[in-house]
C-alpha cells in the first residue's frame, strides 16, 4: 500500500458517483435523511438481502415510526415485528438502543460517529453509514461488498478474514473517496451487490473496469481472498411439544445464547408424561456458526390430570396456534407449529 498511497485515485470515487446517479436503485429509505430510519435499514439489511426484507423493513417502521415510539414498546411486540428476519439479537439490541437515545441523548439520535457508535448492537460499518449519510460524514462504511471491490479494484490479494483486514480496506476506500461520502457508501453497496458480485459478476456493465486490475489481469475470480473458514459447531436439541386439545406449552428463552428472548417448547418433561410421546421428528437446522440437530417429541397428553399435573409443577404457558401468532418462535419451531396445525386443524 506504501507505494499508492500518493497516487492519484480520487476520479475512481467521483466515476462511481456518476454510475450512482443514473443507476441507484429506487429504494424507500434512499427518500429520507432521517437517521433513525437509515439506522433501522442498516441493521435489517446487514443480515437480509433487501428484496427479502424489503416489507419487513416497511412493517416496522410503520409500527414504530421514531426513536420514542420503539423505545416504549414491550419487547415481546418488537420480537414479533422482526419475525421472518432472523438474527433477533439485531431486534432486542435496536430497542435497548432506541431507549438509550431517549435516555441518554435527550430523544435526539447522535449525529456524530463516535456517538452513533455507542448505540447498542451498532458496529463500524453503521456508525459510519448512518453519519454520512445523514450528516455529511467522511468515514466509509467498510463491509463485504468494500472487500470485494477494493480487492478486485486493486487486485489485492489481502485476506479479508485477517483482523486487520477492516483497517487495511479503509485505507485502501480513502484512496478513492470523494467528497460526498454518503453517496459514495451507498453506490458501493449498489455496485457489490448488483454489479461486483461474489459469482458472476457482471464485469463488463462495470463502471470502473477500466480502473479494475483484476479485470485487466483476469484474476477476479481469484479475489478476495479468504484463507481462515470458520467451522461451524455441531449442536444438538432436545424439545417436547406437550399439547392437549388445540392448547400447547411454551417458555420464553433468555437472552445468554442462540436465539435470545424467542419462545420455545419445554426441552424436558416428566416421567409420567413419557407415555404419551407419540411420535418423534429431527430437524436440521443452521445458523451462521452452528449446525444444529433438534429433535422435537409430539407429547399428546391424554390425561387431563397429568396435564394439570405437569402445568402446576412448571412455569410454562398456555398457548395455541392462533395465540402463536403473537409470538417469535425459532424457524424450525414455528414450522413445527404450522404442521400441528394441518394435522390437528384446531386453533
Amino acid at each position: 500500500m506504501e507505494k499508492i498511497e500518493n497516487a492519484d485515485f480520487k476520479h475512481i470515487g467521483n466515476q462511481l458517483l456518476v454510475w450512482y446517479k443514473k443507476n441507484a436503485r429506487d429504494l424507500p429509505f434512499r427518500q429520507t435523511k432521517d437517521p433513525y430510519k437509515i439506522w433501522i435499514c442498516e441493521i435489517v439489511f446487514q443480515q437480509t438481502r433487501i428484496q427479502q426484507g424489503l416489507n419487513h423493513y416497511n412493517n416496522f417502521i410503520k409500527r414504530f415510526p421514531d426513536a420514542k415510539t420503539l423505545a416504549e414498546a414491550d419487547e415481546n411486540e418488537v420480537l414479533l415485528y422482526w419475525k421472518g428476519l432472523g438474527y433477533y439479537s439485531r431486534a432486542i439490541n435496536v430497542h435497548k438502543a432506541a431507549q438509550q437515545i431517549m435516555n441518554e441523548f435527550g430523544g435526539v439520535f447522535p449525529d456524530e460517529y463516535d456517538e452513533i457508535l455507542k448505540l447498542k448492537g451498532v458496529g463500524k460499518y453503521t456508525a459510519a453509514a448512518v453519519s454520512s449519510i445523514c450528516f455529511d460524514g467522511k468515514i466509509p462504511a467498510v463491509d463485504g461488498n468494500f472487500y470485494r471491490v477494493l480487492s478486485r479494484l486493486f487486485a489485492d490479494d489481502f485476506d479479508i478474514s485477517n483482523s486487520r483486514a477492516f483497517n487495511y480496506f479503509s485505507e485502501l476506500a480513502h484512496l478513492i473517496l470523494p467528497e460526498n461520502v454518503g453517496d459514495f457508501n451507498q453506490a458501493m453497496m449498489d455496485l457489490g451487490s448488483e454489479i461486483c458480485k461474489p459469482k458472476n459478476p457482471l464485469c463488463g456493465e462495470c463502471p470502473l473496469n477500466n480502473d479494475c486490475l483484476a479485470f485487466s489481469l483476469h484474476k477476479i475470480s481469484e479475489l478476495p481472498v479468504k484463507k481462515k473458514k470458520v467451522k461451524a459447531e455441531d449442536l444438538d436439541l432436545k424439545y417436547y411439544f406437550v399439547h392437549r386439545n388445540g392448547q400447547f406449552l411454551i417458555q420464553q428463552r433468555k437472552d445468554d445464547f442462540i436465539w435470545k428472548k424467542l419462545f420455545e417448547f419445554p426441552p424436558t418433561i416428566s416421567d409420567d408424561l413419557i407415555p404419551f410421546i407419540k411420535s418423534i421428528k429431527t430437524v436440521n437446522h443452521k445458523l451462521t456458526h452452528k449446525n444444529l440437530s433438534i429433535e422435537i417429541f409430539n407429547v399428546e397428553v391424554d390425561s387431563e390430570d397429568a396435564w394439570n399435573k405437569f402445568v402446576t409443577e412448571n412455569e410454562y404457558k398456555i398457548t395455541n396456534v392462533e395465540g402463536s401468532h403473537e409470538m417469535s418462535f425459532p424457524k424450525p419451531l414455528e414450522n413445527y407449529i404450522q404442521s400441528y396445525d394441518k394435522a390437528y386443524g384446531i386453533l
